[in-house]
């Protein structure tokens, strides 16, 4: 699907932006785009791929821009095929206090990266959104649900086989910057107390390449307007956080903080709403975009009395990990096996481990 194809990443400096270019950097892609405002990322992500992958490390354009801005956004669009846009502000906290930058990031500048995309015919546009859109209760969720309606409603002004726009919906990324879990390992080496908002709390749990798999299912299979949502299992901050202790046999105490600004006991990857209309598609589900128009008068007599019998898909009702299973999840991510190796290496009479 890639050959000889070029991909722009928005925000490709993050964590996604680096599983994608560690997925695409040695096949037969022509070009990779990272598009960001941090020079300096961009500059260390330069450098290490130089490094680590010198015979195909030409492939990875690296473009000064900000979504924010529509004009550094064309500057970065021509000749592009695809794009995966990740730029986002995703800090809970950080967002409750200044909304607006939310707005402008998120909702202003996916309407400018759509806008662009559609102006220079890019094919195919996968935004990532969050399970916090789905029923929000914070800034940054609600930013994340107005972003989707962006996406919804440009998909409907632009032909499908001109250039085609859906999205992606998936909760917490194990090990991704900003995360929990790089805290939890920071909090060990230090000798630090562990903190933990909730220990009841619930989150859905994917790694970076489950991330990217549901970017790719996307790509492939979904219709112009869809969102896709991956069916992740979930497991508690107290499970989640034992498990670190457990992997890096630290006795660290263990200190529950209580909920920080805007944060819910739960998350939901499908509200009870897209489940009456979401297609189980085995690993995934699909919400298709609502195909209606304005004019509501013929559904006034022939309307649609069908759903499912999926109420709500939430970090509540689908699988929870115990202990053992988020250990065994976590062992298969290669920033963990390194963080334990440089652990283990260290003096085995610390007093940070049993």
């Amino acid at each position: 699907m890639f050959k000889d194809k070029t991909l722009l990443i928005t925000g490709g400096t993050g964590s996604f932006g680096k599983a994608v270019l560690n997925r695409f950097l040695k096949s037969d892609i022509r070009e990779i785009r990272v598009f960001s405002r941090d020079e300096l990322k961009q500059d260390n992500m330069r450098h290490f791929y130089q490094q680590a992958f010198p015979e195909c490390s030409d492939k990875i354009k690296f473009y000064i821009g900000d979504v924010r801005d529509v004009q550094s956004v064309k500057n970065a669009m021509h000749g592009v095929d695809y794009i995966f846009h990740a730029a986002a502000l995703k800090q809970v906290p950080s967002c409750e206090f200044f909304p607006i930058e939310a707005v402008k990031t998120n909702v202003l500048g996916t309407e400018n990266v759509l806008t662009a995309a559609i102006e220079e015919g890019v094919k195919k546009v996968i935004c990532l959104s969050t399970d916090k859109a789905a029923y929000p209760v914070n800034a940054m969720g609600t930013s994340k649900a107005m972003m989707e309606k962006v996406i919804t409603a440009k998909a409907r002004t632009v032909a499908p086989e001109k250039t085609s726009i859906c999205c992606t919906r998936y909760g917490n990324v194990l090990c991704s910057r900003g995360s929990v879990i790089p805290l939890f390992i920071s909090q060990i080496k230090e000798g630090k107390p562990l903190t933990v908002t909730e220990p009841s709390m619930t989150r859905f749990i994917m790694s970076l390449e489950e991330a990217v798999e549901l970017v790719l299912f996307a790509f492939r299979e979904a219709e112009s307007g869809d969102i896709m949502v991956q069916k992740a299992p979930a497991c508690t901050i107290g499970v989640l956080v034992q498990a670190v202790r457990e992997l890096f046999r630290a006795e660290n105490e263990v200190k529950v903080i209580g909920i920080r600004h805007g944060e819910k006991m739960y998350e939901t990857l499908l509200t009870n709403e897209e489940c009456a209309h979401a297609v189980d598609m085995g690993r995934f589900y699909r919400v298709p975009s609502d195909k209606r128009d304005l004019n509501y008068d013929k559904y006034y007599s022939f309307g649609n009395r069908e759903r499912t019998k999926l109420n709500e898909f939430n970090s509540n009702n689908t699988e929870l990990l115990d202990v053992e299973q988020v250990k065994e999840k976590l062992l298969g991510l290669t920033a963990i096996q390194d963080e334990l190796t440089d652990w283990r290496g260290t003096d085995e009479n610390s007093d940070h481990r049993s």
